[in-house]
């Protein structure tokens, strides 16, 4: 399928601007997920946040991007069921999509997955807004969509609601191989970080890394900042990523000393 429109997909760097730092930073994250997991590999991903707002919508667009040019058969599935974005992010209809395959099992999963203008990347949108958004996601029928979609697809992308918020994300993380959480570093303190990651580990999540987006950079704009952690067996491995087209100073590289001292002090309690 042809990619068209570009320019109104303006939440979609890696897709209006595929060579700006920013896209190259999806790259990287995209490339830190697929390698996660030697062994057993991540095949499926949700994104969640401490607080609204904090680009989680965005990261999955543009991860399914990324991950989709690889040849890879992706499919976004937009699980915020309370304030649903990505059909507003893609220039989709929302009429039909998660809770209309929930509230009607006699439909086709195919009858509510839209194409996007990206090849290989797919979106189911959120549907109709239910007024019981965690019943939904708890019942049977989401458990048989979500086997289904594994079986039709490379990979799934979930966009939910932020975690401190709702119990949406814990209930969704059993679904998946593996969580990221999006902070908002110039916005959400560290103590509710720490709070929304502590109730992904109440439940057992596997939290395979953190965005940590919005970082300034001497007055030259965001980094996209990331921290990634590798579970195996003995001793946690530890890698963190920046990622920039620009050589960076020395300046800038003691500028970022803060950021790392705040992921290493986020992660210190696993």
């Amino acid at each position: 399928m042809e990619e068209h429109n570009k320019n109104d997909n303006t939440g979609l760097i890696s897709l209006i601007k595929p060579k700006s730092p920013i896209a190259e930073a999806y790259h990287t994250l995209r490339t830190n997920i697929l390698f996660a997991g030697l062994d057993n590999p991540i095949k499926s991903v949700l994104v969640t946040s401490a607080f609204p707002q904090s680009g989680k919508t965005t990261t999955v667009a543009n991860l399914g991007v990324t991950i989709a040019r690889t040849g890879a058969n992706v499919l976004i599935v937009d699980a915020d069921l309370r304030r649903p974005a990505q059909h507003r992010v893609f220039k989709l209809d929302n009429k039909v999509g998660l809770t209309s395959l929930l509230v009607n099992e006699n439909m086709a999963m195919e009858e509510a997955v839209k194409k996007t203008n990206v090849e290989n990347l797919s979106l189911l949108t959120s549907g109709p807004l239910p007024p019981n958004p965690s019943e939904l996601i708890v019942s049977r029928a989401f458990a048989a969509l979500i086997d289904k979609i594994k079986a039709n697809y490379d990979i799934m992308l979930i966009d939910s609601p932020p975690a401190i918020a709702v119990t949406d994300p814990a209930l969704l993380s059993r679904f998946v191989d593996g969580t990221i959480l999006v902070i908002d570093f110039g916005r959400v303190p560290r103590d509710m970080a720490q709070k929304a990651k502590e109730q992904l580990v109440n439940v057992k999540a596997n939290i395979i890394g953190v965005v940590l987006n919005k970082i300034p950079s001497n007055g030259h704009g965001y980094y996209y900042y990331y921290y990634y952690r590798y579970y195996g067996e003995g001793a946690d491995r530890v890698k963190k990523r920046s990622k920039s087209k620009r050589h960076r100073t020395r300046s800038e590289r003691s500028e970022q000393k803060p950021f790392r001292r705040w992921l290493q002090a986020f992660f210190k309690k696993a």
